[in-house]
């Protein structure tokens, strides 16, 4: 089904299995793993590039450059933050600072954004093709309970609403077009860390295991179910 596919995030803890996952379920495939720094992968169909993230020009060659001999037939981006040494999970009000948003929007959201800029466009049209870009349970409004979580929740948010508007032009481009969102669960890594000892030992996978289950979600997608964001179950997550 993939014959040329662009993961962008490559070096992070679902981005790296995702390509080692997409590697060995297609192994006559191309596969361009994306990051800010070099990589490795042992894979021999797994092509790295190095790519600023903070120069639109770099998205912009790096985007012409994956796509030169063939259409992508699958984007994925794997790139987002909850929180780093500057940045903290909000509880209330009081917690909140410009800084922490603005970190948290441009990696969450206008990040993503500038690459559906650049690579939406270089999706095969001939074929079904898929952009898919890691999103979150906690950025639907709707499903909104618990409260807290300020600039995630609506930097994740904003960021389905990019997706379902990305999907409605797309739609007009190319009609085999499918742009999602991912919500792959609560994954064993440095984002989930802080907050492990909540969370259930089976409803805490491995990274390899999220793959394996987005990647499930992914082959049963249909160009009708675009502009959605679903879980790694394959459930829908509502807006």
């Amino acid at each position: 089904m993939f014959k040329n596919i662009a993961l962008i995030g490559s070096s992070g803890a679902i981005g790296h299995a995702m390509v080692h996952r997409l590697a060995t379920s297609f192994p006559n495939a191309q596969i361009h793993a994306v990051s800010r720094s070099q990589t490795v992968f042992d894979s021999e169909n797994v092509l790295h590039h190095v790519m600023n993230y903070k120069n639109e020009n770099s998205l912009e060659e790096t985007a012409q450059k994956v796509s030169l001999n063939n259409g992508l037939d699958l984007i994925f981006l794997a790139t987002g933050i909850l929180h780093n040494e500057r940045v903290s999970p909000e509880r209330s009000l009081n917690e909140i600072n410009s800084n922490s948003l603005e970190e948290l929007f441009w990696t969450n959201t206008i990040f993503p954004t500038l690459v559906a800029k650049h690579f939406l466009p270089k999706l095969n049209k001939d074929t079904q093709s898929i952009f898919a870009a890691l999103s979150a349970r906690v950025g639907s409004i709707s499903d909104n309970r618990l409260g807290g979580w300020y600039g995630y929740r609506a930097s994740k948010a904003a960021l389905n609403m990019i997706l379902k508007t990305a999907s409605i032009e797309m739609k007009r481009k190319n009609r085999n077009a499918i742009v999602v969102g991912i919500h792959p669960g609560t994954v064993e890594s440095p984002l989930s860390k802080p907050f492990k000892n909540n969370i259930p030992a089976q409803k805490l996978f491995t990274p390899e295991l999220s793959a394996e289950k987005i990647l499930q979600v992914l082959l049963k997608l249909t160009p009708q179910q675009t502009g959605r964001c679903f879980a790694w179950d394959g459930t829908e997550i509502e807006p």
